[in-house]
């Protein structure tokens, strides 16, 4: 099967171009705008794809609440025009999400049967872009997912949260990070087999696929500076949403009983994945090892 991935060059992309190898055609947002119509057809014309995994998106969500038209045009209205492209050509969509189409007002995990309540126009325009991709595209594959992180960084936020607050530790000797905000932040190398192994399983529709148990940022930054040897204080912090800041969900821990139905393996505890990932990364210290 001949495989198409936007936002090549990415986390996600990266990982999922190592695991295609050479099924698979990444073209980064440099070769493919995939809010320009003309040249997502040029793509399509030229990769004859079988399959299509969609890892563009406009994820600055503070940028978001200033630039909403952006946000439209890339998260939901380019999905929408991609998903008519696979139709058309009778590819497969594998769209990505996110667990801020949730408001993060309740205790318990969201399943995917869990109705969304999005608060910015980052989340908002990445649920209309859900609703784009299952409408447009028969068959098409949605996950929602969470804290991304990755060998290959995320360059229009200056790298990964783990670089970032291993760089910000060195820099300033002490971190301040929320402590009211859980997730289940998920390495990209699991992430990037678990949708080969959705597809493999004919998964369509909505799924969840995050890592295994959850942690605040707060937790997530200690289990970092712990792994990478670094003796910084983190003090902890409430959530505030700055004038003309996007909302974030304060609870944004995804539960996957629809994954789990489809037979899909869960992904290993976070705290595992971390570790390989910084290992793999050389951001371990000798004495971590």
């Amino acid at each position: 099967m001949r495989a198409l991935i936007t936002g090549g060059g990415g986390q996600l992309a990266s990982d999922l171009q190592e695991l295609l190898g050479d099924n698979a055609r990444s073209f980064p947002h440099a070769e493919l705008d995939i809010a320009d119509s003309a040249a997502l057809d040029r793509t399509f014309d030229e990769v004859q794809p079988d399959l299509v995994f969609n890892c563009a998106a406009f994820h600055n969500v503070d940028l978001c609440e200033r630039e909403e038209d952006r946000a439209f045009e890339v998260n939901a209205r380019a999905v929408k025009r991609l998903a008519a492209r696979c139709a058309m050509g009778g590819a497969t969509l594998v769209h990505l999400s996110t667990n801020y189409v949730f408001d993060g007002s309740r205790s318990e995990p969201y399943g995917e049967l869990d109705p969304p309540a999005p608060r910015s126009a980052y989340a908002i325009s990445k649920l209309a872009g859900e609703h784009a991709a299952l409408a447009y595209a028969p068959g098409a594959l949605v996950v929602r997912t969470a804290g991304l992180y990755g060998l290959h960084g995320s360059a229009s936020k200056g790298g990964n949260f783990v670089v970032r607050m291993i760089a910000r530790a060195r820099e300033q000797g002490e971190l301040s990070v929320v402590s009211d905000q859980r997730l289940s932040p998920t390495y990209t190398a699991d992430l990037a087999g678990a949708l080969i192994e959705a597809l493999d399983r004919g998964a369509s529709g909505l799924l969840h696929i995050t890592a295994g148990g959850e942690c605040s940022w707060h937790e997530f930054t200690r289990a970092i500076l712990e792994l990478a040897g670094l003796d910084v204080p983190v003090h902890a912090v409430p959530t505030v949403i700055p004038e003309g800041g996007a909302d974030r969900p304060l609870n944004g821990v995804l539960a996957h009983p629809r994954a789990d139905q489809t037979g899909l393996e869960s992904l290993r505890p976070w705290r595992d994945a971390l570790a390989d990932y910084m290992l793999r990364a050389g951001l371990t210290s000798a004495a971590a090892r």
